[in-house]
């Protein structure tokens, strides 16, 4: 290769004159001459040079593996071959060894490589340092070079060291000859025979004085490149690769990869301190700064030049890079640090262009694009799979020279699959089938590259396209709380890229109201919550306030308002949406009557029971006049008419709704459907409220082996039936069984469901009440201290199910012996009850009751009874005065003036209470019985104890008619006959009803 310089004449030279500028480059490879700007002499002039001729910016010329190259003036071309040259004397280098990048940082992969390599007899002697573009693998190649040029430790230093950039094969071949032209007599005119002297002259010989060499081979790019190329074997010599490639070629038996990863959070931190010394820039700024920019080297080294070139602050860069509208390339610096070559936003270019050419040619790109839309964290394989990104990718496969002439077939799943392995292979992505719900992770900077690389349209239609393969991945039945988190995840991502293209001129994806639906099955109401709070700003803003859209939004915003325990405010919001529903779609469109729905239910579970019922019962009628019988809106209106008519006390006819329900479901939609099934358990569960426990687990049973044949056992719907059962199995008498099958049954909630799952939570509640039934009462409030702390977080402070939760510890404390314990936790629990819910919601209700309760048993009669009348005074209002919980409190409140010495105040309640107990329950109801009970021991008790015994007496004869000899209320009615004729001094008589009562207790004791 040689080059001769333009001769240049003077300025009073006569004569012709050439000008020659701006040729551009010229490139030789393989035997071939490339010449940029003159050469010769000037046209017409004969062969003499031309006088003067002037030349500037003629480019370079490059020349590789025998080629000539010539810039600028050429006159006459002389070559002359070169013979071998002596070898050089060791320790010799050949190739640069890049500069060490300003502020590097010592990493623990550098001690991993020097163990790996260092190792002595166990050392492996080929290592792939591999990961993606950015991370500083060359970098740690270059210091471990160095370092090992500089050793002076007990293994020596090195004899050779060649440095070769091996982006391709010939510069492979031309670093390999150069080494072999000065170490070992190779023939300068033939690269290839001397890049083959050298590797030969690597290869250890018997008798030869050994040499200890190490080949960098930086940045290889394709793996074909290495062919025939690969350093030999040799107990002396040390191979190091840095490639992003991950193909299997590159590691066979003999080599070993170390995996070249991101900054940990503290050398990012390190790193961006060291390289802004002197600048007064926050810590946390710095994280976070870090955090933004995915811990990426390249990302930092370039940040922390950007923000010295322009002075800005870390807090003002950060707002740059998170405002979607900037892009990498705006934010770059002027000139690149440490000899970089490419800016961030095309650091993967060529890498894309690699991927899209492996097989199946042309899909990498379109699957980046897409996967750039999504959670960088985590993408689970049925997304990437599905049939919207099929579709996509199918339309648009990047046309490559290795497309097949004419119509290709459609993509298919192994198609996709084969595409996120090319992108794998080159460090674009992590696939990880292994984990299928985050299969695929993505650096958050080649995601904003790639999205920065779209237009307009492009960026709104792999958004939308993002969002229907999320669709069609959520399942019907989210069992898998893995799976749904991470759908979840992955619709916050493509929103935050893309919430615009969510919404369009009619209508909102989805997605959107799939992830709601998500977190509040999942219990994290507040999160759902706020999700179709967001949505409905939203919606408004680009909708409008009375677009059907977003009045459905503010319907879902309101339904989880109420599950989270705000009935009173979801019910006030439901009244105010109705009035705008009718307005804008009038009284008879389906929107309307759904309101009217949710509206009567949120009643409901505020307290009103009747109420509830009496808004379903009209609601019914309209839904069959304008939807139809069988329309899923009345259905599911019959269903909710026989719930509050159960709540209200009305077990009876929330049977008859039940059942007169059934017989539609199973004409309707079959006796397998899951809506079906439900029915059934309804009507079971009812039944088993209605005192027939027994017959109600029975039922729950029988359904259960229905659900396991139609569902399966690991259903949601089939668990829960599992624990109906175990429930009334409990009901029935068997608290330790119902307990020990509760344990069971978590186990496999856990499994199939998730530790945080509220059916998983509702079954360790279930699991503490049947213990503490079965007589651990400690246990139990040990259980459901635990479980509040899981509740708490998952849920929340407020959630209803929290409250009750605290509800249950008081409880059992109280019942394990705790009883001003139990009294002073309802009462802290009332505060919040009334806080959250409200005075009058059915569970604040029944927290005054329990106050009330434990007071009594801790000895504080007369502040039971003051509970028992504030409890009167709210339950009256709400439930009405013939209500039996109305009944009971009367009764509890006359009982309790009885035990504070009221014993003629609590007799005359008690008389009061028993007459309206025979008009509304009846003469033979076991509560009017219990209520006679309660009226003739306080006559006993104000100082009539002949009254009490007749009373009694009378009693004894109903409680046999009713309920039987040896009914546990039967015997106790026997004892009271006996105690209270001793007290009126009929000795005799007191004698008699004893001896009868032991004849019933132990038969034949009597004789």
């Amino acid at each position: 290769m040689s080059r001769e310089d333009a001769r240049r004449h003077g300025p009073d030279d006569a004569g012709p004159q050439s000008t020659v500028t701006g040729t551009g480059d010229a490139t030789a490879t393989s035997g071939g001459m490339a010449v940029t700007g003159y050469r010769g002499p000037d046209p017409g002039t004969g062969r003499a040079p031309c006088s003067p001729a002037h030349v500037s910016h003629t480019g370079h010329a490059n020349a590789a593996t025998g080629g000539i190259a010539n810039t600028g003036y050429i006159g006459a071309l002389t070559i002359q071959q070169r013979g071998p040259q002596e070898p050089a004397d060791w320790p010799h280098q050949v190739g640069i060894i890049p500069p060490a990048a300003r502020s590097f940082l010592h990493r623990a992969e550098a001690e991993r490589l020097r163990t790996r390599v260092d190792g002595g007899g166990t050392a492996v002697l080929t290592q792939l340092l591999t990961g993606m573009g950015g991370v500083g693998k060359t970098q740690l190649a270059a210091d471990y070079a160095r370092t090992a040029w500089d050793d002076a430790g007990e293994t020596g230093g090195l004899d050779v060291l060649v440095w070769v950039t091996a982006s391709a094969r010939s510069p492979i071949v031309t670093g390999y000859a150069q080494a072999g032209i000065e170490l070992c007599r190779a023939d300068p005119n033939d690269p290839e025979h001397a890049a083959r002297t050298f590797l030969a002259w690597l290869t250890p010989k018997a008798g030869a004085k050994p040499c200890r060499w190490l080949i960098v081979l930086d940045d290889v790019t394709d793996p074909a490149d290495l062919h025939d190329l690969w350093p030999p074997a040799s107990p002396h010599g040390r191979t190091l690769v840095t490639t992003r490639r991950r193909d299997a070629a590159l590691d066979p038996d003999g080599r070993h990869t170390i995996t070249i990863g991101l900054f940990t959070k503290d050398e990012a931190l390190a790193y961006l301190a060291t390289s802004l010394t002197g600048r007064d820039e926050p810590t946390d700024e710095l994280t976070a700064l870090a955090e933004d920019l995915g811990h990426l080297p390249l990302a930092l080294a370039q940040a922390t030049a950007y923000l010295i070139d322009t002075g800005e602050t870390v807090a003002a860069y950060r707002r740059l890079l998170a405002d979607r509208t900037t892009t990498l390339s705006a934010i770059a610096p002027g000139a690149l640090p440490d000899n970089q070559a490419l800016p961030l936003d095309a650091a993967w270019s060529l890498s894309i262009d690699r991927a899209d050419t492996l097989r199946p040619a042309g899909l990498a790109r379109p699957m980046l694009r897409l996967a750039s839309m999504l959670d960088p964290n985590g993408i689970p394989h049925t997304v990437l799979t599905s049939e919207p990104v099929l579709t996509y990718l199918t339309a648009h496969r990047t046309a490559t020279g290795e497309d097949p002439v004419g119509e290709q077939a459609p993509v298919s799943p192994r198609d996709a699959v084969h595409a996120l392995r090319a992108l794998h292979r080159l460090s674009l992505i992590d696939h990880t089938p292994g984990i299928p719900h985050q299969a695929v992770r993505v650096h958050q900077l080649i995601q904003r590259a790639t999205r920065d690389s779209l237009t307009p349209h492009q960026h709104n239609q792999l958004a939308r396209t993002a969002a229907d393969a999320l669709v069609a991945a959520w399942p019907d039945i989210e069992r898998d709380t893995d799976l749904v988190q991470t759908l979840r995840a992955n619709t916050t991502a493509l929103t935050g890229h893309a919430e615009e293209a969510m919404y369009q001129s009619d209508n909102v994806h989805e997605v959107l109201i799939y992830a709601g639906y998500s977190l509040g099955h999942s219990g994290q109401v507040a999160a759902a919550i706020e999700h179709f709070h967001h949505m409905d700003r939203v919606a408004h803003d680009r909708l409008g306030a009375d677009h059907p859209v977003t009045l459905t939004i503010r319907g879902e915003l309101f339904r989880f308002r109420g599950e989270a325990g705000d009935a009173a405010g979801a019910a006030t919001a439901f009244a105010e949406l109705l009035e705008d529903v009718v307005r804008v779609l009038g009284d008879d469109h389906a929107f309307t009557l759904a309101t009217r729905h949710h509206l009567a239910r949120v009643r409901g579970e505020r307290g009103d029971a009747a109420g509830a019922a009496t808004a379903f019962a009209e609601l019914l009628e309209d839904m069959v006049r304008v939807l139809g019988d069988d329309h899923a809106f009345t259905l599911a209106t019959r269903h909710n008419l026989a719930r509050f008519r159960g709540e209200r006390g009305d077990t009876a006819g929330a049977a008859t709704g039940y059942a007169e329900l059934l017989e539609h479901m199973l004409r309707v939609l079959g006796p397998d459907h899951p809506d079906t099934l439900t029915t059934r358990g309804e009507l079971a569960r009812v039944r088993g409220q209605a005192e027939d426990a027994a017959g109600a687990a029975a039922a729950f049973a029988e359904l259960l082996e229905h659900m396991v044949r139609v569902l399966g056992p690991d259903h949601p719907d089939t668990l829960t039936t599992r624990g109906n059962v175990l429930h009334f199995r409990g009901e029935a008498g068997d608290a330790a069984g119902a307990a020990d099958a509760f344990a069971e049954l978590l186990e496999h909630m856990v499994r199939v469901l998730g530790p945080d799952h509220p059916a998983t939570l509702t079954t360790r509640h279930n699991l503490a009440f049947w213990r503490g039934e079965a007589g651990e009462a400690a246990g139990a409030a040990d259980a459901y201290a635990e479980l509040l702390a899981d509740r708490v977080r998952v849920l929340g402070d407020d959630h209803p199910a929290t409250l009750t939760t605290r509800g249950n510890i008081a409880f059992w404390r109280g019942r394990a012996g705790d009883a001003a314990g139990a009294a002073d936790a309802f009462a802290e629990l009332l505060a919040d009850r009334v806080r959250v819910q409200g005075d009058d919601h059915p569970d604040t209700l029944d927290t005054r009751r329990y106050v009330a309760r434990w007071r009594g048993k801790a000895g504080d009669a007369a502040g039971a009874a003051d509970a028992y009348a504030e409890l009167l005074e709210h339950i009256v209002p709400v439930l009405g005065n013939d209500h039996p919980d109305t009944l009971t409190t009367r009764g509890n409140l006359a009982y309790w003036r009885g035990e504070a010495g009221d014993a003629a105040g609590a007799a005359n309640v008690f008389a009061e209470l028993l007459a309206d107990r025979v008009r509304v329950q009846g003469d033979d109801h076991p509560n009017t019985l219990t209520t006679r009970h309660n009226l003739a021991y306080c006559r006993g008790r104000a100082g009539d104890a002949a009254g009490a015994a007749d009373a009694f007496a009378e009693l004894l004869a109903d409680r046999v008619r009713v309920q039987g000899d040896d009914h546990p209320d039967t015997l106790t009615t026997r004892r009271y006959v006996a105690y209270w004729r001793g007290k009126a001094g009929d000795a005799a008589g007191a004698a008699d009803a004893y001896a009868e009562l032991l004849e019933h207790i132990v038969p034949g004791a009597g004789r």
